[in-house]
């Protein structure tokens, strides 16, 4: 019990002498306490010039964010529209590749077929017609395929063969 009065007694105390320091502080003129008016405006001055430097430089930090992210953008659009064109010539390939599939199953069957019947010593002129029939048709999707495989290359070509005269 003794201690908290002893405790009570220092707390008012170290209040009072903050109370008479704060008075002190106050009764003090304000010309005493500021830095001379010209020091003072030199410092706002130079504080003045530091900000205007630092807006700038944020404003250049900005300006040149915009600009790769405009790039970004862009080559972002290029790359997207070349996947989209590539997806269309895989979707062409998947086509044309399950067409001559079927085509070389179909003469497969055929040439089985027309083997069947020549080890019987027969040959029917229906056979013969099927199995070319079905190797013209194989022919003519092979055919379909390379061109379709020319046209993509030539395509892929053009905008370097532009891209080269461009810079000659």
């Amino acid at each position: 019990m003794q201690e908290i009065a002893e405790l009570e007694r220092r707390i008012t105390s170290a209040l009072e002498r903050i109370g008479r320091g704060v008075e002190t502080l106050s009764s003090v003129p304000v010309a005493e306490t500021e830095l001379p008016l010209s020091m003072a405006e030199a410092e706002l001055a130079r504080l003045t010039e530091a900000l205007d430097e630092e807006r700038m430089a944020n404003a250049q930090l900005n300006e040149r964010l915009r600009v790769l992210r405009d790039k970004d953008g862009d080559e972002k659009a290029g790359l997207l529209g070349q996947v989209a064109d590539l997806t269309a010539q895989l979707d062409g390939q998947s086509v044309e590749l399950n067409r001559l599939r079927r085509t070389v199953d179909q003469l497969n069957g055929e040439l089985s077929d027309l083997r069947d019947v020549a080890q019987l010593g027969v040959t029917e002129p229906e056979h013969i017609n099927n199995a070319l029939r079905a190797e013209l048709e194989a022919l003519h999707a092979a055919r379909t395929s390379e061109a379709s495989e020319l046209a993509e290359i030539v395509a892929a070509l053009n905008p370097l063969i532009a891209e080269a005269r461009h810079d000659a």
